[in-house]
C-alpha cells in the first residue's frame, strides 16, 4: 500500500502500484486534465509511471517552468517524426531541449533549408492535432541495435552501443513512430501545443567531431502559449537591433578580420570607450585598496604544469616552443599563477594582508572558430582580474568588501540589480575533499555576512575552489555573468605561497580570486546591446558633435570644439558643405548622444542649439552655459 505524500503535506494511500495519472484523478478532476508529467522524490517522470513505494510526489502543470523543457523535449520528437514522414531516408540523431528553444541533427545527403520550415510546421501541426500518446517501452540491447541497423538508422545504433551496459534501452513510442529516449514526457504529442516556430539550419558534425558526417541542425523554439513566443519573437528583434556587431560599425568602435580570428581591432572610437572603462575601473581598484600588477603574457610550462592547469586547461591554450632553449612555452589564458609569483618574491608577513593584487592582464584562450561571436567570444581578451590573499578570517569581510565594491560598479554602469549563482565543486577538481569542505563553508558564511543570496549552480565550481557568480539582467531580460569570486586553498599550496604569521611560523594564505566586468570585449559588447549603442554621456566615445548650418558658422563651429575639449569633453566638428538635417541623421547613426548646431545667429550671440539624440526638440544656450553643463554631465559617476 504506497503512502503517497503530496507538497501541502497530505498523505494519499493506494492498495497497490499506483500511476501519476491515478493519483491526479484521485485529487480532482482539474489536476487530471493539467498534470503533464509528475515529479517522485525529486525526479521527473511520466505520469504513467507506476509507484510502488512511499514516494513524495508533485504534478508539473503548464504553468510550471518545468513544463518548458518537456515542452521542447516533446516537440524535438514531434519534429523529428515530421522531418522522416516528408523525407523519408533522413536519418536521425539527437535533439536537445536548449536554452529558449530545442534543436535536432539530422543526416541526409540534401541539407535541409529554411524554405522546407513551412511543409516541416505543417505536418507538426498534424502530429501534435493527433495527440498520440508518448509510450515508454524498455527493449533489449542488441535487439535495439538490430532494429535501427535494419532501418538504415546507424547514429542511432551507434548510441546504443555506447551506453553503459547497466543501462536499459529506453525506446519512446508516439503512434507508429519511435525513438530511442530516456524521457520522461508529457501526456502525448497534442501537450507540444501550438506555440512553436522552427528558426534556422547550420551545420553540425556527428558528436562534434570534425571527421565524422556533417549534419542538418534545425534550430527551433517552443513555449507554453502564444503570448510567450510572441514575446519571444520580440525579444529576439529587439536583439537584431541592439547587435553589438552591426552598432560597432555604425559607431565605427572596431573590426574582426579572418588574418586575427578571435582578436579585435579597436578604432579610436572604440578604444576611446575602451580606455574610459578601464580609466573607471582602475579608480575603483584605487579605492578599494588593490595594488597593480602587470605579468608576463608567455610563461613556461612548468609554471602551468605546477598550478594544475597544464592537466587541466591545456586544450584552451596557445603554446609556443623555443627551440634554441629547449623550451615550451605558454601564453597565459589566465593571471592567477603569475601573481601567486608576485606574492612569493621575499618574504611576506601577516600584516601585509589581506594583500589585493589587480591587473588588467590580457589573456588568450583557444575558442573553436564555430563559438567565436563578436566581441562577446574572442580568443584574445582582457581581464580586471585581481587576487586577494588573505587569513581564513578574512575571507568573509573581504568578501563583503568585494559585493559592496561590485554593486557600486554595476550601478554606475546602469545595471540595477544581479542576482548571485553558489558555484560548487566540479567532478573534475584540484584538491582533497576536506579543503573543498572548507572552502565551501567559507563562502557560504562570507554570503551570510554580507548578505547575500544565491541559488545553487552545482557542479560548476572552478577547479581549485567553489565560486560566487553575479549575473546581470540586460535591458531586454537577457542574462549575463560576468563577475565572479573564487576561494581557493589549493593554488597557494600547489605553488608554496606562503606568509610569516604572528606566531613566527609559515602559513599558506588564502586566494581570493575576483573579477567584477570579467573580460573587458565581452562586457563592452554587453553594454552596447544594452544602451543599444547610446551611451550615457560620460561613456560615450563622441560625446558632443558641433554642425555648422552654413559655411560662415565654420569658424565659430571649430571655436565651440576647442572649448569643449578644453573642458574635457570627446567633441568633434562637421564643417562640411551638407545640409544640416543630413549631418543629424548620419551623427545620430552613429548615436552620438549631443549635437550642437551653430549657425549666423549663434556665432553672433555665442550661442548653440542643443540636440539630444533620439529628440527632435534642441535647445539654445550660450556657449559658456552649455559646456558647463554638459561637462557636469559627462563627468563620471565616481567622479561626482
Amino acid at each position: 500500500m504506497p503512502a503517497i505524500t503530496l507538497p501541502d503535506g497530505s498523505v494519499r494511500t493506494f492498495e497497490g502500484p499506483v500511476t501519476g495519472t491515478t493519483i491526479a484523478a484521485s485529487i480532482g478532476p482539474g489536476l487530471a486534465k493539467a498534470a503533464l508529467a509528475m515529479i517522485v522524490d525529486g525526479a521527473e517522470r511520466d505520469l504513467s509511471t507506476e509507484i510502488a513505494q512511499d514516494a513524495s510526489v508533485r504534478f508539473i502543470t503548464r504553468k510550471d517552468e518545468a513544463a518548458l523543457e518537456m515542452i521542447r523535449h516533446d516537440a524535438a520528437h514531434v519534429l523529428a517524426e515530421a522531418v522522416q514522414s516528408l523525407w523519408p531516408g533522413t536519418q536521425v540523431t539527437i535533439g536537445p531541449p536548449i536554452k529558449d528553444g530545442f534543436y535536432y541533427d539530422f543526416f541526409r545527403n540534401e541539407p535541409f533549408t529554411p524554405e522546407d520550415f513551412e511543409a516541416i510546421e505543417a505536418r507538426m501541426r498534424e502530429i501534435i492535432a493527433a495527440n498520440a500518446p508518448f509510450e515508454r517501452e524498455v527493449w533489449d540491447r542488441n535487439e535495439a541495435i538490430a532494429y535501427f541497423e535494419d532501418k538504415g538508422e546507424r547514429f542511432k545504433a551507434e548510441l546504443i552501443r555506447d551506453l553503459p551496459e547497466s543501462e536499459a534501452i529506453s525506446i519512446y513510442r508516439q503512434g507508429a513512430w519511435l525513438d530511442l529516449c530516456r524521457g520522461p514526457h508529457m501526456r502525448g504529442t497534442g501537450d507540444v501545443g501550438s506555440a512553436f516556430k522552427l528558426m534556422k539550419v547550420a551545420g553540425a558534425y556527428w558528436r562534434g567531431d570534425h571527421r565524422n558526417p556533417m549534419l542538418t541542425r534545425i534550430y527551433a523554439t517552443a513555449w507554453r502559449d502564444g503570448k510567450e513566443l510572441d514575446a519571444y519573437l520580440t525579444r529576439l528583434e529587439e536583439a537584431e537591433r541592439r547587435d553589438h556587431r552591426r552598432i560597432g560599425r555604425e559607431m565605427d568602435l572596431f573590426h574582426i578580420q579572418e588574418e586575427a580570428t578571435g582578436s579585435i581591432f579597436w578604432h579610436p572610437k572604440g578604444w576611446r570607450l575602451y580606455t574610459t572603462l578601464t580609466d573607471y575601473m582602475r579608480r575603483a581598484q584605487t579605492r578599494g585598496g588593490y595594488q597593480e600588477v602587470r605579468t608576463p603574457q608567455l610563461v613556461d610550462r612548468s609554471l602551468w604544469e605546477a598550478s594544475g592547469h597544464w592537466d587541466k586547461y591545456r586544450e584552451h591554450m596557445f603554446i609556443a616552443t623555443v627551440e634554441d632553449e629547449d623550451k615550451t612555452l605558454a601564453l597565459k589564458p589566465m593571471n592567477c599563477p603569475c601573481h601567486v609569483q608576485i606574492f612569493r618574491h621575499g618574504l611576506r608577513s601577516y600584516r601585509e594582508l589581506p594583500l589585493r593584487m589587480a591587473e588588467f592582464g590580457a589573456c588568450h584562450r583557444y575558442e573553436p572558430s564555430g563559438a567565436l561571436h563578436g566581441i562577446m567570444r574572442v580568443r584574445g581578451f582582457t581581464q580586471d582580474d585581481a587576487h586577494i590573499f588573505c587569513t581564513d578570517d578574512q575571507i568573509a569581510p573581504e568578501t563583503a568588501k568585494f559585493v559592496a565594491m561590485l554593486s557600486e560598479v554595476y550601478t554606475d554602469l546602469g545595471f540595477e540589480s544581479f542576482r548571485v549563482k553558489f558555484a560548487d565543486r566540479p567532478e573534475q577538481r584540484a584538491g582533497s575533499d576536506e579543503s573543498w569542505d572548507k572552502a565551501e563553508q567559507a563562502l557560504k558564511d562570507a554570503c551570510a555576512l554580507a548578505g547575500v543570496e544565491y541559488e545553487y549552480n552545482p557542479g560548476e565550481g572552478a577547479f581549485y575552489g567553489p565560486k560566487l557568480e553575479f549575473v546581470l539582467t540586460d535591458a531586454i531580460g537577457r542574462d549575463w555573468q560576468c563577475g565572479t569570486l573564487q576561494v581557493d586553498y589549493v593554488l597557494p599550496e600547489r605553488l608554496d605561497a606562503s606568509y610569516i604569521g604572528e606566531d613566527s611560523a609559515r602559513h599558506r594564505p588564502v586566494m581570493l580570486h575576483r573579477a567584477i566586468l570579467g573580460s573587458f570585449e565581452r562586457f563592452i559588447g554587453i553594454l552596447i546591446e544594452q544602451f543599444a549603442g547610446k551611451f550615457p554621456l560620460w561613456l560615450a566615445p563622441v560625446q558632443v558633435v558641433v554642425a555648422s548650418i552654413v559655411t560662415d558658422a565654420a569658424p565659430y563651429a571649430e571655436e565651440v570644439v576647442a572649448a569643449l575639449k578644453a573642458a574635457g569633453l570627446q567633441a568633434e566638428a562637421d564643417v562640411r558643405n551638407e545640409k544640416i538635417n543630413a549631418k543629424i541623421r548620419e551623427h545620430s547613426l552613429a548615436r552620438v548622444p549631443v549635437i550642437l548646431v551653430v549657425g549666423r545667429r549663434e556665432a553672433e550671440n555665442r550661442q548653440v542649439a542643443l540636440r539630444r539624440l533620439g529628440g527632435a526638440a534642441q535647445e539654445v544656450l550660450d556657449l559658456d552655459a552649455a559646456i558647463a553643463a554638459l561637462g557636469a554631465e559627462a563627468t563620471p559617476p565616481d567622479l561626482r
